[in-house]
């Protein structure tokens, strides 16, 4: 395991869409692994690391709300690479979630792309230096662009916020995507559960 550190997300809205609803977006109950992944890669992502969320702590109340967005309804691709948002643009019901505050605890391995002078401290020291200054490599969002996310580090042995929510089954919830063969990317699904407001992730079997 590489060095862990611990983050404190916060938003007023999130949307982390249930791969199962194909007409409106309805967002799982609580973030999910990869989209929390992705916030920490937004700060700072390097092909020599990988990062793996060990633990999310639930901070607020689960607290749905229900709005319209405004989505296109086509997709870019090599014969068209350009949308007009204004001729495709149509609007869409969305239930998304409402003043949410996660504490993500995650730790990142060197992959095979990692060179010698790639150190787990090294990288350690750099991710710790961008969640201090507020450096990112593009804006981190809670599931969605639109739904920006104030992400911010929880240093060593400082206090954080305990859990109000206490225990809740959540399902099957979609772990991340396998790209192990990028011309037929899989999900992966895994049995989430709340225990005093804690997801952990660590050891959870995976399965498509």
């Amino acid at each position: 395991m590489g060095y862990g550190i611990k983050v404190r997300v916060r938003g007023e809205y999130a949307l982390f869409t249930r791969p199962e609803m194909k007409v409106e977006r309805v967002s799982y109950e609580v973030i999910t692994p990869s989209a929390a992944r992705g916030i920490i890669e937004a700060v700072y992502w390097k092909p020599a690391i990988r990062w793996v969320i060990d633990k999310i702590h639930v901070l607020n109340e689960i607290e749905f709300t229900n709005i319209r967005r405004n989505e296109v309804s086509e997709k870019a691709s090599t014969g068209k690479p350009y949308i007009s948002a204004t001729d495709a643009r149509q609007q869409r019901a969305a239930m998304v979630l409402r003043n949410v505050d996660y504490i993500l605890e995650a730790h990142f391995e060197l992959t095979g792309k990692a060179g010698e002078e790639d150190t787990v401290a090294k990288h350690y020291n750099i991710i710790l230096r961008h969640l201090r200054t507020g450096q990112q490599f593009h804006a981190p969002c809670l599931g969605t662009r639109e739904f920006g996310a104030k992400v911010e580090i929880i240093e060593e042995g400082q206090p954080f916020p305990q859990s109000q929510v206490g225990n809740r089954d959540l399902g099957w919830m979609l772990y991340d995507l396998d790209f192990s063969d990028p011309r037929d990317i899989q999900p992966t699904f895994f049995k989430a559960e709340l225990r005093d407001g804690v997801i952990d992730l660590k050891g959870v079997e995976v399965r498509r």
